[in-house]
């Protein structure tokens, strides 16, 4: 799919969404932007199904008329659709203390609960269910996919609640939803991954054997990418609060082979589990990840 970087995608600039007030402005503004800048919608034949014919009448789109049916017959009908909900989309967001760091505009909580905020949105606009998952050590809000009236709101309002202070223990609410899961979904999982890995690719992988698609957003801030610092800094974990003095220039490379490492675990054991793996980096656009969900969203077709 291809994606013109039109005036609109002007909108997914993280430095912008800082300023868009409310997290539901944000997400709408997001997904509109998105989709205007799309060649194709990739809504088209998502959420309906052929249902019967029926007969013409005044006030239908033409578009709507089945002409073989009318060479055929002489009569004009119209193609009857039926919407249906097609998947239900589990958005896990990691909510622990790491995710408070942000070097930019936005936090990685910030980023990541504005990319739930969005899918959340595209989801509903598909006619899928969507459902939130806020986690740490274990699940601080569990909101089950749906489609009613109100409930993105709900979702929007409990993203707007959420606060990153407790340590990291991805694993047990993994597998805690994947146990508790009747039908095969999608699930979304949006988290820094500062945590085990061989536990956290378990926990994903007891997901996939429950039937579920697992797409993973990797959110790291700009700086943990790119290590900036030339100064002595002290780095704290905001986990738990332990401090250490370091001077950059001694430990830059030994940091980025560490990071180019850690990410290439990931890549490799998630992509041999078959779960789709995007790294984002907080300080560039979200199209990306749109459009990674949207392709992982079209293998269900």
């Amino acid at each position: 799919m291809r994606v013109s970087r039109s005036a609109e995608l002007r909108f997914l600039d993280p430095a912008i969404i800082a300023r868009l007030g409310t997290l539901e402005l944000r997400a709408k503004t997001i997904v509109e932007g998105f989709l205007s800048g799309l060649h194709r919608s990739p809504l088209r034949g998502f959420s309906v199904e052929f249902a019967e014919y029926r007969q013409y009448f005044p006030g239908d789109a033409l578009s709507t008329i089945d002409w073989k049916v009318y060479a055929r017959t002489d009569r004009h009908v119209v193609k009857k659709f039926e919407e249906e909900t097609n998947l239900k989309g589990y958005l896990l967001l990691d909510v622990s203390g790491s995710m408070a760091y942000g070097s930019g505009s936005l936090t990685k909580l910030e980023y990541g609960s504005v990319l739930a905020a969005s899918l959340a949105y595209l989801m509903q606009q598909q006619r899928d269910a969507a459902g939130l998952v806020a986690f740490d050590d274990t699940i601080r809000t569990f909101i089950p996919p749906g489609l009613r009236p109100g409930h993105l709101n709900a979702i929007l309002h409990a993203l707007d609640r959420q606060q990153a202070e407790r340590r990291t223990d991805s694993a047990p609410p993994m597998n805690q939803l994947a146990e508790a899961l009747t039908k095969r979904g999608l699930v979304v999982l949006i988290s820094d991954l500062f945590d085990d890995p061989a536990r956290v690719v378990k926990g994903l992988k007891h997901l996939r054997h429950r039937g579920c698609d697992v797409l993973v957003f990797h959110v790291l801030d700009h700086a943990e990418l790119t290590f900036p610092f030339d100064r002595p800094v002290r780095f704290k974990d905001l986990e738990d609060a332990s401090e250490m003095l370091t001077h950059p220039a001694r430990v830059r490379d030994t940091y980025l082979a560490a990071v180019t490492d850690f990410i290439a675990t990931y890549r490799r054991e998630l992509g041999a589990a078959g779960i789709d793996y995007q790294v984002l980096d907080t300080s560039q656009p979200l199209d990306q990840a749109l459009l990674t969900y949207l392709a992982t969203r079209g293998k269900r077709r």
